[in-house]
């Protein structure tokens, strides 16, 4: 995590005017300090571009992009310039002009010569039209291609779908880096069926032998309050009840954002916010069913001092 001042910009999206904003470049958030307001979902990188050095100093002008296991090249192929002009700026002759179109088609058709390679470019298009969607940093990216491609090794994807198991490794991903995105965002930004992509993550989980750490439903509090405008009264409250259930078992094998939304609501009847069972369940992507289940559950648990 990294801290900057906060802009002016930034300032009027927040509730408090003196503060410093956190930015989690592996979540992709970012909150405020004091009351943990989250700003954003999505984490710009701010630092200056990919550079070259030369003559012991830093050449700042962009010299092509890093290499990224989320390209079918890994970024190392090289690509003929489309622009038609020699070094010093004339144009080409019609002769070189043709000459080089033909280079740059057998320059490309050289990058794709198996058919991994084909299926690379076509899972990690789908890939990045995903990040786009869920608002994911490239170290999720990076993970998601890594996973991917030791799927590909071990010859899982065959008989299976490009799309499934690429949104199956980037769920995957995900839980790893204890991302609060659930497997019903993620079908809905693939425009694939849940159970599709929950069949294709278990066998990656099995096969690859993955170990996924458990998801805490305290983290995923801060999402849900940030698109219902909760204070930050509520959310300590909803974040008290939880580390109770939690001392108590009554977390284990329930849905993280089913919890975190339970507890919202009855934070939020407490503190005298008035926010629905549908408000809340829609804020965290789950039914109302799954909320009025937990809200049921932490009141019948006597340990509980809600």
């Amino acid at each position: 995590m990294t801290q900057k001042y906060i802009s002016d910009k930034e300032k009027r999206l927040s509730s408090c005017d003196e503060s410093t904003l956190i930015t989690d470049f592996e979540t992709g958030e970012i909150f405020c300090s004091n009351c943990g307001h989250v700003l954003s979902e999505r984490a710009e990188y701010s630092g200056p571009e990919w550079s070259s050095f030369s003559h012991d100093k830093i050449n700042d002008t962009g010299t092509g992009s890093r290499t990224s296991l989320a390209k079918h090249d890994q970024g190392l192929s090289t690509i003929i310039n489309t622009a038609d002009k020699d070094v010093s700026g004339r144009p080409l002759s019609t002769t070189m002009k043709k000459t080089l179109k033909q280079l740059r088609i057998l320059d490309r058709q050289s990058q794709i010569r198996t058919s991994g390679d084909r299926n690379f470019i076509q899972a990690f298009g789908k890939l990045h039209g995903l990040k786009d969607k869920l608002a994911l940093s490239n170290i999720i990216m990076e993970k998601a291609a890594y996973i991917y491609r030791k799927a590909v090794e071990k010859k899982l994807v065959q008989g299976r779908t490009i799309s499934a198991m690429i949104a199956a490794s980037l769920y995957a991903a995900c839980r790893d880096t204890k991302t609060p995105r659930t497997l019903k965002d993620i079908a809905q930004a693939s425009n694939i069926r849940r159970k599709e992509i929950a069949v294709c993550y278990r066998l990656i989980f099995q096969e690859l032998e993955l170990k996924m750490p458990v998801i805490d439903s305290i983290q995923c509090i801060a999402r849900i309050s940030s698109r219902l405008e909760i204070t930050e009264k509520t959310k300590r409250h909803a974040v008290k009840v939880l580390k109770q259930a939690q001392e108590h078992k009554e977390t284990a094998g329930k849905d993280p954002m089913g919890l975190a939304a339970a507890a919202l609501y009855l934070s939020c009847a407490k503190n005298g916010e008035y926010k629905t069972q549908r408000q809340i369940a829609s804020a965290a992507n789950v039914t109302e069913v799954t909320v009025r289940n937990r809200v049921k559950s932490f009141k019948l648990d006597q340990n509980l001092k809600l």
